[in-house]
């Protein structure tokens, strides 16, 4: 019986660093594989040519040799499927791979002539019937990434449970004790056991604004984005006064980063202005050196310390004259960043500060009907 004919990459693909493998739709086996992909499975490529997919596939991962193969067809019409894998290497070894799937076109090194198909009259077919496979090692991303996650539950989840527990006991203290200092003491801890139950929910923002997901974006006009996080704050704060100002219409893509962000601005606007019914204004405008939408958020209060501003760019150490004492702007700086725009701030003299969150403005949505 004659040798079935393979495909072969080209030589140039054994430089690269990311696994090349060239895939027969038909039975899933590999035809051709680079010198990076065979280090990877421990297989050389005259050996993969026999093997199925699930003999390298890790026993115990859900991924099935059927699903698989759903995904070589499916790049086979067309599509550029990517998925995690977990193979199992020939020395049992169990690696974590990221792979992408595209059509192999054209009859690029092919060995034998006879390979290429014809239909009944002899005319070429033109469906593909090899993909290519990109194969990447994320052993050491992925780790990292499930330790990240369990972190920032358990960060979350302490937190929360920790601040409930204090806000209790000096919930308990102020309703047994009539010492005005014992009294004073239990206040001050419960408002602070207050603010750390805060700064779980800061830390479930900053989680998602740097989570490497892409987030479902609305496409929306800037100022009324603005106000949608300003109504959602105004029952919250009864005596202060909201102002927000469109200078030109303007379009972002927007998710709840951008809330998050916004509403952190806004609220410490509040919470740390000196007067009981402070102001705070809100301008969208283009930004006058780049064109970026700028989000101004403008009140009269004390200045933000420098050691707040300067630890969010610190990537070294943080030291006992160096650090913040919230997550507040952190929270705003990465979900302003995640959405690809930047956060900046002044200080106004001789009292007062300016928050501006800029952001890449998008096309003006063309009128519907």
């Amino acid at each position: 019986m004659a040798a079935k004919p393979h495909a072969r990459l080209p030589p140039a693909y054994d430089s690269l660093r990311v696994g090349i493998a060239l895939f027969d739709v038909a039975d899933g086996t590999v035809e051709s594989a680079n010198d990076r992909l065979e280090s990877l499975v421990g297989y050389s490529t005259a050996e993969l040519r026999g093997l199925s997919v699930g003999r390298y596939t890790a026993n115990t991962y859900r991924f099935s040799e059927s699903e698989f193969a759903d995904r070589l067809r499916e790049a086979a019409a067309g599509g550029s499927p990517e998925f995690t894998w977990r193979i199992k290497r020939r020395d049992g070894e169990l690696v974590w791979v990221r792979v992408s799937l595209s059509p192999w076109s054209g009859d690029r090194g092919l060995e034998n002539d006879a390979d290429r198909r014809t239909d009944g009259d002899g005319e070429r077919e033109t469906g593909a019937r090899r993909v290519l496979a990109e194969v990447r090692d994320i052993s050491e991303h992925y780790a990292a990434s499930r330790r990240e996650a369990l972190f920032w539950r358990v960060l979350r989840h302490n937190l929360r449970n920790e601040a409930n527990k204090i806000i209790g006991y000096t919930g308990e203290i102020l309703r047994t004790t009539d010492d005005d200092g014992v009294r004073e003491a239990a206040a001050d801890a419960r408002e602070a056991a207050v603010g750390l139950g805060g700064v779980a929910t800061s830390v479930k923002e900053i989680q998602q604004a740097v989570s490497r997901s892409e987030p479902p974006r609305s496409h929306r006009r800037a100022a009324a984005a603005a106000r949608d996080v300003v109504a959602a704050l105004e029952p919250s704060y009864p005596d202060a006064e909201f102002v927000v100002d469109e200078r030109r219409p303007m379009w972002i893509h927007v998710d709840a980063a951008f809330d998050h962000a916004l509403r952190h601005a806004v609220e410490n606007a509040v919470r740390h202005a000196d007067e009981p019914d402070p102001t705070v204004e809100v301008t969208v405008r283009p930004s006058p050196n780049t064109g970026r939408v700028e989000i101004r958020v403008v009140d009269a209060n004390p200045h933000i310390p420098e050691a707040e501003v300067d630890a969010l760019d610190a990537f070294g150490e943080v030291t006992n004259t160096r650090h913040g004492t919230g997550v507040g702007l952190f929270v705003m700086k990465w979900c302003i960043e995640s959405l690809g725009g930047e956060l900046e701030f002044e200080r106004r003299d001789p009292r007062g500060n300016v928050v501006r969150l800029y952001l890449p403005a998008r096309e003006r949505p063309a009128p519907s009907g």
